[in-house]
């Protein structure tokens, strides 16, 4: 499994939300930039940047700190975030993201996916985003009846093998990781996902990968790195420890 710090970008500041509320917001960095360079000096190797801006409004808002953040620092950044088009899909790619993330237009648009998936094929990931226990759209704003299984499965139907599943009533709480989830949406997807929401310790790090799901391939921390409850260097030496046998 590899780390990545999270920047999430919302009114052309590094900040993280509770919960996905836009109301409830902490400024971390004035520049995405800072702090993206912070983490990769750090010894981050991967990047997850989120247009908050462009999620909330529909198309992106902030592929100029994109681009100035794949400019300046060499590790690859998957970017999402109002990405609904096949232009701006097409645009973030241009402004240096290695990997796109698709959400709502995921699910309300197959003919965009699909055209997607045909262009680019891995470099198109998928974002289930879950509240409440089903899955939520626009900028985390609404909230579907739709299961995350559901939609994986349906996702996995079109040709979809990149994840990234956050349970936004975690996210920004510092309450760690619910395992069971985590297993059962491994047992769902056939390719690999990522994992977000609640990451607070190494010892949430070490209990996901203690649970040695083949198909899990990252965590994604946000609040968790800003506030220093473990570095970089520690996330990843414990990442790439030998799980120990039960």
């Amino acid at each position: 499994m590899i780390l990545l710090p999270a920047i999430d970008i919302r009114d052309g500041h590094a900040v993280r939300l509770e919960q996905g509320h836009f109301d409830k917001e902490t400024v971390y960095d004035a520049d995405p930039l800072d702090a993206a360079r912070k983490w990769v000096e750090a010894g981050a190797s991967q990047l997850h940047v989120v247009d908050l801006d462009g999620a909330r409004e529909g198309e992106p808002r902030n592929l100029e700190h994109l681009r100035r953040i794949t400019d300046a620092l060499d590790v690859p950044v998957q970017y999402g975030g109002g990405l609904r088009s096949i232009v701006s899909a097409r645009e973030a790619l241009a402004a240096g993201a290695a990997r796109v993330v698709l959400g709502t237009a995921a699910y309300n648009d197959l003919e965009f996916l699909d055209e997607a998936l045909d262009a680019w094929g891995v470099r198109v990931v998928v974002a289930i985003d879950v509240r409440g226990g089903h899955v939520s759209v626009s900028g985390w704003t609404k909230t579907t009846q739709m299961l995350a299984a559901d939609v994986i499965r349906r996702m996995q139907s079109r040709g979809v093998r990149q994840f990234v599943y956050t349970n936004a009533d975690r996210d920004g709480m510092l309450n760690g990781p619910d395992l069971d989830e985590v297993r059962s949406i491994s047992e769902t997807i056939r390719g690999r996902f990522i994992y977000s929401g609640g990451i607070s310790s190494l010892d949430d790090l070490r209990a996901l990968k203690e649970m040695r799901l083949v198909n899990l391939a990252g965590v994604i921390s946000g609040k968790a790195l800003y506030e220093g409850r473990f570095t970089i260097e520690d996330a990843q030496e414990l990442l790439k420890e030998r799980a120990r046998v039960a």
